[in-house]
């Protein structure tokens, strides 16, 4: 095997984002594989690269696969282009990646911006160590697997989302991570309208309530764990709390925010709850 995959950064959103390197290469290849040529024609044109492509993604990467171990078996050179960022994180790259070592072509990575550490790096969160989650599944079994695994994390997390499910997702993060858990949204990130919101999870479900479904993709960052952070308590102790917190004035919605800094649900939650507890035992 005498060919040759590079795997090609492209930017996120930004076009001067991308590097000299990334340039040369993509004039210079024999091939270009993209997740969506359309797209990726945008990025050739502007930088008047006349390089031919071929669509590669998820779909057809059992069919493509094979014909691009062909080529480079020829002694082709070929560039594998995500629509944003790095190939291989959170699209079908990998496959085809392994299938170039597997066959003996070498692959040579391209560094270039990526959405989780263009995050991190403005988060202003602690992220010495980080875990990368990528898009949680949609629903069912596996999403309950991964959300409880996120609750044995100790180090900060990274997660995508698309804006259609985000309020979804917050509401589940504050079940297993807790209300009071910081974390940052990054939307539109080194696009023009590129935005950076920090909280709670919980002022985050508000955030989003009052401005309706948000536009443009998201990436979440998460602070990590404290050793010493409250766990979430049952039901008949919530009941209890709010009784108490009840007969010392307090009204429902303060009690529920009060009791939202210690149990891992969210203030709303809590709230539904004081709402079927009286003030008198």
């Amino acid at each position: 095997m005498t060919g040759t995959l590079y795997v090609v950064g492209t930017p996120i959103g930004n076009l001067e984002d991308i590097t000299f390197r990334a340039v040369r290469i993509l004039q210079e290849v024999d091939l270009i594989a993209a997740e969506d040529t359309r797209h990726t024609g945008k990025l050739l044109q502007h930088f008047q690269i006349k390089t031919p492509q071929t669509s590669y993604r998820d779909h057809n990467r059992s069919r493509r696969i094979p014909e691009l171990l062909e080529l480079m078996s020829q002694g082709k050179a070929i560039a594998l282009v995500t629509d944003a960022g790095m190939p291989g994180i959170s699209d079908p790259g990998y496959e085809l990646v392994k299938a170039s070592i597997d066959a003996g072509a070498s692959v040579v990575p391209i560094p270039g911006p990526t959405a989780c550490v263009t995050a991190l790096s403005a988060a202003g969160l602690p992220a010495e160590r980080f875990a990368f989650e990528g898009f949680l599944p949609a629903k069912g079994k596996e999403r309950r697997q991964r959300l409880e695994a996120l609750q044995r994390e100790f180090r900060a997390i990274v997660l995508y989302e698309a804006p259609h499910r985000l309020q979804q997702t917050l509401t589940d993060l504050a079940k297993v991570l807790g209300v009071n858990r910081s974390l940052v949204l990054g939307r539109e990130l080194t696009k023009l309208h590129e935005e950076f919101w920090r909280g709670t999870i919980d002022e985050a479900i508000d955030h989003c309530d009052r401005i309706g479904q948000p536009k443009g993709e998201f990436t979440l960052v998460i602070a990590p764990r404290q050793e010493d952070q409250a766990t979430a308590i049952s039901e008949s102790q919530l009941k209890a709390e709010l009784q108490q917190l009840l007969k010392q004035g307090m009204s429902r919605s303060e009690a529920s925010r009060h009791l939202a800094a210690q149990a891992a649900m969210p203030r709303r939650q809590i709230y539904q709850l004081a709402l079927t507890v009286g003030e008198e035992t």
